[in-house]
Formats: structure tokens, sequence, C-alpha cells
């Protein structure tokens, strides 16, 4: 029976080939998401490792943070993109799952991150939710609270106002357009709490900033920031 259905899997396989998200090769059996291959060359970071990385050095002086990090380096027109790619606008929300599951996996090597109470992914608009049919970092979130075993919460941080697209804004640009766009709710719930903020890339960190500052007013005892890749 087990013959058969590994027979019926090849076939699916055969005629319906998975590939990787980043490469784009055949993903073999047992590869999900990811090829091996991939998984090895990709351009991790080890800023999970020092308090004094580069992702921390662009938040220090605008928020308080206990620890900041960035799994990948993300440069245009390589494997990072294509992953990033197909999580945002392929619907591929499993690639954020298994990143978020690698993700965590450093996050556990990381001393600054061993008493996270709660994992808070970076909320979009409900307007540009529904248009996606998804929030990417909601899925990283849950990919890095599987391997941590610390819960998430996709209410207490709501994105109140829509902005435009930041990509090609200059960095005080987006700092303005990222004022006053967060809002807590049950902030009681929130006080005294290790909160691990969650986004996808960073790259000036406003979003990060105003995300940061109203979970801080909120009355959270310490955050601290992960994502999947960082923009040099």
């Amino acid at each position: 029976m087990i013959a058969v259905k590994r027979l019926a899997t090849d076939m699916i396989e055969l005629l319906f080939p998975e590939l990787c998200n980043a490469c784009g090769t055949h993903l073999y059996y047992g590869e999900k998401q990811i090829c091996t291959k991939c998984l090895y060359d990709l351009p991790y970071t080890d800023y999970h490792l020092h308090s004094d990385n580069r992702v921390a050095k662009q938040l220090w002086g605008r928020l308080p943070i206990n620890a900041a990090m960035a799994m990948l380096y993300f440069r245009k027109g390589t494997k990072v993109q294509n992953l990033m790619h197909s999580l945002k606008y392929k619907s591929q929300t499993d690639v954020g799952l298994r990143l978020g599951n690698l993700l965590g996996d450093k996050l556990k090597l990381g001393e600054a991150y061993q008493d996270i109470d709660l994992i808070i992914p970076v909320p979009l608009h409900p307007k540009k939710e529904r248009l996606r049919g998804y929030n990417q970092s909601e899925f990283i979130a849950d990919g890095v609270a599987e391997i941590l075993d610390v819960p998430v919460s996709k209410s207490h941080l709501l994105r109140d106002k829509s902005t435009e697209s930041q990509t090609k804004k200059a960095r005080y640009t987006r700092y303005e357009n990222m004022q006053s766009v967060f809002n807590v709710n049950d902030k009681e719930q929130l006080e005294k709490l290790h909160v691990l903020l969650i986004d996808d890339v960073i790259t000036t960190g406003a979003t990060l900033e105003a995300c940061g500052n109203a979970l801080l007013n909120a009355g959270i005892k310490k955050l601290s920031i992960a994502a999947i890749a960082f923009a040099e």
C-alpha cells in the first residue's frame, strides 16, 4: 500500500513538478518550497549572534530595542528576492512558514531572544490585505512560533491608515508617512511582555520604528525585532 502511495506521489510530481521558489529547479522527494542546495547557498547573516549588527545599528537612537536582526541579505535579482516575491505576490504562503521556521532556528541560538512572551507580525492595512488575500508577515510569524513555541497575536497591533508604497521614497519621507499609522488594542494584555515584532524585509526601518513605538507606548516590557531579510 505504501509503495502504491509513493508511486502515485511520484506520478503527480512528474506531471505537476514542484519547483524551488529560490532557483526554479525541480524539488526532489522530501524537499519543500526550497531545494537543499539553495538552503545552504542563501546569503545568511549572523546577526542573531551579535547585538551590534547592521539592523540593530540602523534602529539605534530611533527605538529602544532589546535586539534586532535579519536572517538574510536582500539584493535585487537574487534568490532571496525570488523567495520574497513568491511569498508576497504569488500566494506561496508555505514559503513564509518555511522561512519562519528557518528564522526561528536562528533565534533559538541568540541569547537575546530566549525569553520571548509574544510574537506580533507587522500588520497590513485591511484594504491591502483584502486585495492580496493575506498578510505575508503573519505566515512568517507562524513559522517562527512553531520553532520557539511562543503564541502569535494578530489582533493587538493594527494598521489604521493606508499609505502609498514606500519602495521608492526617501528615508525621511518614509518616516513621515508612517507616523500615527499603527494602533494597539487591549493594551493591558501586553503590559510587562517581551514582544518579538516580525517583518519580511527591512529597508529603512521606518515601518518597524512606527510599530515599535506603538507597542512600547502600550506598555510592553521589552521589544525585539526579527525579519527574513535586510536590504543593504
